[in-house]
């Protein structure tokens, strides 16, 4: 498998500068995930490492070797899109067997066979080998694409928002399956996504690209639990962090939307102009709470309820257990756990643990 290392690579296109400073690296056997929406930069970081473009500046290295004068054959690594590239007129077996088949490669027929069977078991897609491919559901047509990139045991996996066109049950049983797929092989995958749900359940590294630029690497806990800045809070976590402004006083959180609530501080940013991050499920409904809201919505998810709160100015959400009773437009009592509360600077939107 591979490691991967891009420093200080820039891309523009014409006037338009697709990626600015980026450094980014993959561990070897890691699975990683770049999440960004429409026009972050996360194609064409891809389309970079798998030689399909040019940086503008910077070296891409894998292992260790600057790949910059090879070409997409020689950098062995396996690209999965969201549109299917498959050969319609061709079975699945024609189709997994394909990659293989090139003299350049001269792969033995048995060991062609034995690749084919393990990605279809693999993928489970056994039953489906005899079939044309333009008689497959796209959750099927999926399995065959991701298989073509298994059978040839590419150094990198490089996956373009593969499961963005499926279904909502079907993306969740892929997200298992190649997280599984990862495992097994140890293989190096960059899956991209604009999907924070993906994100959070596959990768053992997130990367938070805004407008070309990385703004936040770590584990989905640690992005989740301590975002870098406002963009971060907003991009990961569904619902996604509350935002409130507001200064601090005397350890309590003083908001513009007309509530004060305990803050866990050491005080020295006392009357300094602050954006209050909170999760939703550090919210919590309590009979004399200090903080007073009305339920504006609730959404019913079975094992829980999300809440929308009307708090003065502002608009909470809140993760309560399903057995709570509340109404839309009833008075409610709340408050929040003043050790899970972020404090960004409400100028930079970084931070203050990330400061400096």
């Amino acid at each position: 498998m591979a490691h991967i290392k891009l420093e200080g690579i820039s891309k523009t296109f014409g006037a338009q500068t697709a990626l600015k400073g980026l450094d980014l690296e993959i561990a070897d056997g890691e699975f990683f995930v770049l999440l960004g929406q429409t026009g972050a930069g996360k194609t064409t970081t891809l389309r970079l490492i798998a030689g399909l473009e040019k940086p503008t500046e910077g070296r891409i290295l894998i292992d260790g070797t600057d790949v910059a004068d090879w070409g997409a054959a020689e950098r062995d690594v396996a690209l999965v899109l969201q549109q299917y590239s498959l050969y319609p007129r061709y079975t699945v077996r024609q189709n997994l067997e394909f990659p293989l088949k090139p003299k350049i490669r001269r792969i033995p027929d048995d060991e062609i066979k034995e690749r084919v069977a393990k990605a279809a078991k693999t993928l489970r897609i056994e039953h489906l080998m005899e079939r044309k491919t333009d008689r497959l559901s796209g959750g099927e047509m999926q399995r065959v694409s991701i298989g073509r990139a298994i059978v040839r045991k590419p150094r990198v996996f490089l996956m373009d928002e593969p499961l963005s066109a499926l279904d909502a049950k079907l993306r969740e049983a892929l997200r298992t399956e190649l997280k599984n797929i990862q495992m097994n092989l140890g293989a190096t995958f960059l899956f991209v996504t604009h999907d924070q749900i993906e994100a959070m359940s596959m990768g053992d590294k997130i990367g938070v690209l805004n407008n070309g630029r990385l703004v936040q690497v770590g584990t989905p806990h640690e992005v989740y639990g301590n975002p870098r800045n406002t963009f971060v809070a907003r991009s990961v976590g569904s619902p996604p962090m509350n935002l409130v402004d507001g200064a601090l006083s005397q350890g309590r959180a003083v908001t513009v939307a007309g509530f004060e609530l305990p803050v866990a501080s050491t005080g020295q940013t006392d009357g300094r102009l602050l954006t209050f991050g909170i999760r939703p499920e550090d919210v919590f409904l309590e009979p004399g709470a200090p903080g007073e809201a009305q339920v504006h919505d609730v959404e019913n998810h079975g094992v829980e309820k999300i809440l929308t709160l009307r708090a003065g100015s502002s608009m909470l959400r809140a993760t309560v257990p399903a057995r709570t009773e509340v109404a839309i437009d009833e008075a409610v009592r709340f408050t929040w756990n003043p050790d899970k509360v972020v404090l960004f600077d409400r100028a930079s939107g970084v931070s203050l643990r990330h400061a400096g």
